[in-house]
């Protein structure tokens, strides 16, 4: 059976940057949730990213509000394997001419296992956000039931799109390409 992981932005170097959140040409901050509905977006402008700490570069990490920033390295491997349900969003970082993308994954899919997660709680109406009842409220220690995924090699869950799950060959592919920033938890 195929193992699948969590793809995180691994904080623990000192020295790498961190980036705020996304920019238009105005200098207006972008709709930072539009990045997690697992659909197709026409932006309109190229968004920009400040510079929250300068340091190193990064080929994957998280922006303001856990936005995916990618590296040309990072979708051109993307691309090499033929992984279609992303779209990678030309973006710029401050002081760093090079190309940078938002990586916008197009698929979610109703995969988290709740009988095997450490914890799950539903937003109820008592918690005072009608739209968001029945939907998850919390999930600690993710697990996804893979019979349900498919052939995906990278997508958000159902219900908890803050996450993004990659399969093992496409984290086995992000190592031996050596894409710095990456840390994974098997769910």
């Amino acid at each position: 059976m195929n193992r699948y992981f969590k793809l995180m932005d691994d904080r623990r170097a000192r020295d790498r940057w961190h980036l705020g959140a996304p920019l238009d040409e105005q200098g207006q901050e972008l709709d930072p949730w539009q990045f997690d509905e697992g659909r197709s977006l026409e932006l309109g402008c190229v968004p920009h990213f400040p510079l929250e700490v300068p340091g190193h570069p990064l080929d994957f990490c998280w922006a303001a509000f856990s936005i995916l920033v990618v590296s040309e390295r990072f979708v051109r491997l993307l691309e090499r394997l033929h992984v279609h349900e992303v779209q990678a969003i030309p973006a710029r970082v401050d002081a760093h001419p090079e190309p940078y993308f938002i990586l916008n994954p197009l698929r979610v899919i109703r995969c988290i296992d709740d009988a095997r997660c450490e914890e799950v709680r539903y937003f109820k109406p008592e918690d005072g956000q009608p739209e968001k009842v029945g939907q998850y409220r919390v999930v600690a220690g993710m697990r996804i039931d893979p019979t349900k995924v498919g052939d995906a090699h990278l997508f958000r869950p159902w219900g908890w799109t803050v996450a993004l799950i990659v399969s093992e060959d496409l984290k086995q592919a992000l190592e031996r390409e050596g894409i710095t920033g990456t840390r994974f938890l098997e769910v």
